[in-house]
């Protein structure tokens, strides 16, 4: 149980704000992404499909709703500083923030309990949200990431472990595999994220992970950059095109982060978050101020 129902309070409230938020405005990075893409898509169905995108994100803010009726299930990456005051109340008020977002934003009713089959009604239920730990040492900071994890692109991700043999040849054809399968269903185009490690449950969640790095970076390791650079051409040479109707560009990048491996197994992961990636990543000081770095600009 939480020591202090006030703090709970006050931090579900914030992080209520920045669900709702989040929910209805994508980051810049993707913004930005998806004007240079229109600027060079001038054939076909294309430029349509962009300027719908276009008329959808003004709408969801001048409605105040969120910018996909699949808003996901709830997804939380945490950052915790060790010297953070409210690490005991944390797991409580985003379980609160997310019950009390599924009202205002609104958010649709995600969160359906394996085994029983019913549908919870707040998006609150076994496990979920989900919410992944990382300690940070002589930090007293909380970095938070949500993301809205939507049934047609984000959750049918896969991993698998390759023979070493197949090495990264392997990992392509099972990305490029995976990807022709998804066209249209995916709501295209995708930032791809690919985790590389020793594991199948380490290259899944690294895949994950990927998906909240920024539109454009880079790995700081140039071969794993190179592999980037490399399957970002050949996965747009496909021709799915944004919506799956064809044209240039079928992805607005990709990612790849990776952990060491063992000598005998080669294992990939492979998430894909669709055009309308709502990823947001806030920073909360234990005064409550907070900078909301995916979205400059913005006061909750």
């Amino acid at each position: 149980m939480p020591r202090n129902i006030e703090t709970v309070e006050k931090l579900s409230e914030l992080v209520s704000s920045f669900i709702c938020h989040a929910a209805g405005h994508l980051p810049d990075d993707v913004r930005a992404k998806l004007g240079e893409m229109r600027q060079i898509e001038t054939e076909g169905f294309a430029p349509q499909i962009y300027d719908c995108m276009e008329e959808n994100m003004k709408m969801a803010d001048s409605l105040g709703r969120p910018s996909c009726q699949d808003t996901g299930i709830p997804q939380f990456f945490a950052r915790v500083g060790t010297a953070f005051p409210y690490i005991n109340e944390i797991e409580a008020s985003l379980i609160e923030a997310v019950k009390k977002a599924t009202v205002r934003a609104p958010l649709r009713h995600n969160a359906v309990e394996v085994f029983d089959e019913y549908n919870t009604g707040n998006n609150i239920g076994h496990h979920i949200p989900w919410i992944d730990w990382e300690l940070v040492p002589d930090s007293d900071e909380l970095e938070l990431y949500f993301y809205m994890a939507g049934g047609g692109c984000s959750l049918p991700g896969m991993a698998k472990v390759l023979m070493p043999l197949e090495g990264y040849d392997g990992i392509a054809k099972a990305v490029f595999d995976q990807m022709t399968t998804y066209g249209v269903n995916a709501c295209p185009p995708c930032l791809v994220g690919i985790g590389i490690a020793g594991s199948a449950e380490v290259a899944a969640k690294l895949s994950k992970k990927a998906l909240l790095r920024p539109v454009g970076s880079h790995n700081p390791n140039p071969k794993a950059a190179q592999m980037e650079s490399l399957m970002e051409e050949g996965l747009n040479s496909i021709g799915i095109g944004p919506g799956g109707f064809g044209g240039k560009l079928s992805v607005m990048g990709v990612n790849i982060e990776q952990a060491s491996r063992h000598p005998a197994t080669l294992a990939m992961g492979l998430s894909t978050a669709c055009w309308a990636h709502r990823r947001a990543g806030i920073r909360i000081r234990p005064d409550y101020t907070y900078d909301f770095f995916t979205h400059k600009g913005v006061s909750l």
